[in-house]
């Protein structure tokens, strides 16, 4: 990333910032773009700024299409169920037929290549909750570069789902194919291993000045380092969220471009049709690089290996379900409500009703996180997966 843009430059991105309407995003992109300076230190940023003007306009295009009652195809898919995953693989994968055993839905399944034009959204259960799963459109080469017109819209649901399925046909250089993926992933700022570093740039008007929030360290810089940065981009209120190990280079990269990691499941189809050490050998090649990814492998044609999917992607996502209780009732919620692993009775207590946290007394807790069963806790208790959780308040009657 760049360290030295032009003023102008600058002030052109503060516009995009500024910017409210997407044609006025698009606009002010363009610009800035005009007076990046053309070197091999910019590159990756002219290339980013590229793809973000197709992505806006592609959205745009959504918006008119939506609005139109459907003038046109969308690829819009509204959140439904505990989380969203999207499946990617490229054409022929079987991502179709994997879709039509993990969920409701029935997408057309053929041997013709590029089948699927338009995402295909299905329910998947786990125990008592539905996980929504969407077959994205096959994945092609280059698509981060714009080499086919559905690209950009790919890329997009990747990036507004909570997880990714990679659907591999290990009968066609399926580590070929992981690479391909994980590498045009990449190139929108998606990244499937869990990097050392996380940082988060929040412009707000309620933060006063530049507020720097470490949950790990700064490398070679300093939280004084980062408001200069961040001032020299006429960014002057603002929270910088800090995880792991962060340098002022990936501060300035999270001002442009925002790099998100995706956990993520392979499904390596097709095992029918190769040998064992074949399938340990993809196993091998894929868990060395990333060994924070699942492989399994499965077969749609023959529905093996696909029973501890659902659970797999359950526990990929690092979700809890916590279960309410009104006081003095004996039985809890039959529907759960999702927090992240880690979730306080504070996030809950906000997720139900947060106007309770003003007449918070106490809560109550049975299940894995209670020491004992109907246990008192505070605003701070870190909720599991199964908890049955009771608010009490100076509310009367609640």
């Amino acid at each position: 990333m760049p360290t030295n843009l032009p003023a102008e430059a600058k002030a052109k991105w503060v516009k995009y910032l500024e910017a409210r309407t997407l044609e006025e995003k698009i606009e002010a992109l363009e610009e800035f773009l005009s007076y990046v300076p053309k070197h091999k230190g910019t590159e990756n940023l002219r290339a980013w700024v590229r793809r973000k003007i197709a992505e806006l306009k592609d959205e745009l295009e959504e918006k008119k299409a939506r609005r139109g009652g459907g003038g046109g195809p969308t690829f819009f898919i509204e959140k439904e169920g505990a989380a969203q995953v999207v499946m990617l693989g490229f054409t022929k994968s079987g991502k179709s037929s994997v879709l039509r055993i993990l969920t409701n839905a029935k997408p057309e399944v053929s041997p013709i290549p590029f089948t699927t034009t338009l995402p295909v959204p299905g329910m998947m259960p786990y125990q008592d909750i539905q996980i929504q799963v969407i077959e994205a459109p096959a994945f092609v080469n280059g698509m981060s570069k714009g080499s086919v017109w559905w690209g950009s819209r790919v890329l997009g649901l990747a990036r507004n789902a909570d997880g990714l399925i990679v659907v591999l046909d290990a009968a066609n250089d399926p580590i070929e194919q992981f690479k391909s993926i994980v590498e045009e992933l990449a190139e929108v700022g998606i990244h499937v291993r869990k990097p050392s570093g996380e940082v988060s740039v929040i412009k707000s008007r309620d933060v006063h000045g530049i507020r720097v929030i470490t949950y790990g360290r700064l490398i070679n810089c300093t939280s004084d380092d980062v408001r200069k940065l961040l001032e020299s981009y006429r960014i002057y209120n603002a929270e910088v969220r800090v995880f792991g190990e962060v340098t002022l280079d990936d501060i300035e990269k999270a001002i442009f471009e925002r790099i998100t990691y995706k956990p993520t499941l392979v499904l390596l189809n097709k095992v029918d049709l190769i040998d064992r050490e074949q399938v340990s050998e993809v196993l091998t090649t894929i868990l060395s690089n990333y060994p924070d990814i699942q492989v399994l492998p499965v077969s749609a044609a023959k529905r093996l290996g696909f029973d501890n999917v659902p659970e797999k992607v359950f526990k990929m996502l690092k979700i809890i379900r916590v279960y309410t209780k009104e006081p003095n009732s004996g039985r809890p919620s039959p529907k759960p409500m999702i927090l992240k692993e880690g979730a306080t009775v504070e996030e809950a207590i906000k997720k139900i009703r947060e106007e309770f946290l003003k007449y918070f007394k106490f809560a109550k807790i049975w299940g894995p996180s209670a020491k004992y069963p109907g246990e008192r806790v505070g605003l701070d208790h870190i909720l599991m997966d199964g908890d049955v959780i009771e608010i009490r308040t100076t509310i009367k009657g609640v």
